[in-house]
């Protein structure tokens, strides 16, 4: 019985620790996650991370603020794992994302200034990578939520055994219905389409603070007693039998070197714009271009 608990509660961590928000914090015509995502990762050499990467990463906000364009990113820092920063592009549709790409070549100015900052930022990298991931909507739970006033991203990445793709299908979805028992519980999950190794799955849970994160443990146990005994000891099978590997890390908003729209800035300029927070009517931030979890 104490084997089978351990299982049960790894697996509800696995897919916790999932974010919780209170009742006056639901948001109100914010829109959904992105139904293509576009993850760009930059591995940072020792001693590069903070200020220094911060200072060379400006330059690409500044270029598409001259540029005034029209596709955000957010930018997330590592707090484990390797030192790394992801920027997150969102699109509607493939379309919009080879639209986006087609326009910047053409912008010949803006495309002389991102390669002169990418020149620039290259210098601090140990590694970069990209993947573009699709939304999966029946894996994910409680969205949209309010993401200009989150401050963190859990980011829990499976990767899903060969032929094995029914049993995650069927585990994913036995956790969506536990924990849509359990009120204020939210998480978006995209499937890798490009740049990941594997059938591999990204499940983001958004968080104002860390002390969410204590509150997940409580989840956890309310998920076992929804669940019960037969329902947790499928859950135990089908993680065996479904899951190659899996890793969770926390990621950190990065204001100072995301480029986000104008409603973000305007929902919470103390964060977004610090600089701008006294003046009345608070301007735009700036947004990066294609680069990945």
């Amino acid at each position: 019985m104490k084997k089978f608990t351990g299982l049960l509660l790894a697996a509800s961590l696995l897919f916790g620790c999932m974010g919780i928000v209170t009742a006056q914090d639901k948001p109100s015509g914010m829109p959904p996650p992105p139904k293509v995502l576009v993850i760009f990762r930059e591995f940072l050499k020792p001693g590069k991370a903070g200020s220094t990467h911060e200072k060379s990463e400006s330059a690409f906000v500044q270029a598409f603020t001259r540029a005034k364009w029209p596709t955000h990113y957010l930018t997330i820092d590592s707090l484990s794992g390797k030192p790394r920063s992801l920027f997150l592009i969102g699109y509607d549709s493939f379309d919009a994302w080879e639209k986006d790409n087609q326009a910047t070549q053409k912008n010949t100015a803006l495309s002389s200034a991102l390669e002169r900052a990418a020149a620039a930022d290259g210098e601090l990298l140990s590694d970069y990578d990209a993947g573009v991931f699709t939304l999966k909507e029946e894996y994910s739970l409680h969205i949209p939520v309010d993401i200009p006033h989150m401050r963190y991203f859990e980011i829990t990445r499976f990767q899903v055994k060969p032929g094995h793709d029914k049993d995650f299908d069927e585990l994913a979805k036995m956790y969506v219905a536990a924990y849509d028992k359990i009120p204020d519980v939210h998480w978006a999950t995209f499937q890798g389409v490009y740049g990941p190794e594997g059938n591999t799955y990204l499940i983001f849970t958004p968080m104002k603070s860390a002390s969410e994160i204590d509150k997940s443990f409580v989840t956890g146990k309310q998920v076992q007693d929804a669940m019960g005994a037969e329902g947790g000891k499928k859950a135990a099978e089908l993680s065996a039998a479904a899951i190659e590997t899996s890793q969770t890390n926390l990621f950190i908003f990065n204001p100072r070197i995301s480029y986000v729209q104008d409603e973000w800035i305007k929902a919470d300029p103390d964060f977004w714009k610090p600089k701008a927070a006294a003046a009345t009517a608070p301007k735009q931030s700036p947004e990066k271009p294609p680069s990945n979890q």
